[in-house]
């Protein structure tokens, strides 16, 4: 009967609940966030669990988007004699766009699902109520240091993954043409200004808080026994990546807006 009147309750009504449930989330975690006891040791484990073993995935696919935008777009270049643009191309494209949003989706594929796979686990297993008994803070060990983590070390991947990228743009000139490696970094360089790195870094901070709050989130609400864990796991990949593309689209707005 409780699954028919569940069934029952309409989408909207589903929606408005699960939006409350995460703004009281969001209220807890700033709550925990600007109060004492910050567990420096969980947040300093965090970013290494993030950030250096994300490395390696995040980095070989910049450096492939890199060489396969750069011969993709040689072709279109050179018949309309422009392929000495071709740096310049690649080096705006990644910055701005492709290192960000790629860089974001790869985080919410392997980071939000670990996420949410293993506080989702605490959750059935207990371990969270366990926590709560014994007088510790879940919301401070669990949710704040993930999510801090997560819109840190985001960021620093992407600048990582940029450099990348563009070192497999550069490897892809040298099969056509020829180009030293000073020249192409200069056309890259000449290539970039404020207003393109800027909102670039600014938009990754949000995508790497967009992926450690709703990893956290589908973890810490996981109730549903342990089918609830895998749920929780690809909730949290589908929801963080929507988020990523609509986060992307409001800022790509909000710089048009402001400097252009």
């Amino acid at each position: 009967m409780a699954e028919v009147a569940e069934q029952e309750i309409p989408w909207w009504k589903k929606w408005l609940e699960e939006t409350g449930e995460q703004v009281s989330f969001l209220s807890g975690f700033f709550r925990n966030l600007f109060s004492g006891g910050f567990e420096w040791s969980e947040f300093v484990r965090q970013c290494y669990e993030i950030g250096y073993k994300s490395f390696t995935l995040v980095g070989i696919t910049s450096f492939i988007m890199g060489v396969v935008l750069t011969l993709q777009s040689r072709p279109t270049l050179v018949k309309f004699g422009a392929n000495s643009m071709l740096p310049l191309m690649v080096c705006v494209s990644i910055i701005r766009e492709i290192g960000p949003v790629i860089t974001a989706i790869i985080c919410a594929g392997k980071i939000s699902s670990g996420i949410g796979a293993e506080l989702g686990s605490m959750k059935v297993t207990e371990q969270i109520d366990a926590m709560e008994v014994s007088g510790a803070n879940p919301m401070q060990y669990l949710v704040v240091t993930r999510i801090l983590a997560t819109t840190l070390m985001i960021p620093l991947l992407t600048l990582m993954g940029d450099v990348l990228g563009l070192f497999g743009g550069f490897l892809a000139v040298n099969l056509s043409d020829h180009m030293s490696w000073m020249l192409y970094f200069n056309k890259c360089v000449n290539s970039v200004g404020f207003t393109d790195l800027l909102p670039a870094i600014i938009k990754t901070v949000f995508f790497g808080f967009a992926v450690g709050f709703i990893g956290c989130y589908k973890g810490y609400n996981s109730n549903k026994g342990t089918e609830s864990v895998g749920i929780a796991a690809n909730s949290a990949v589908v929801s963080a990546s929507l988020w990523i593309f609509f986060l992307d689209v409001v800022a790509v707005q909000i710089t048009q807006l402001l400097f252009y």
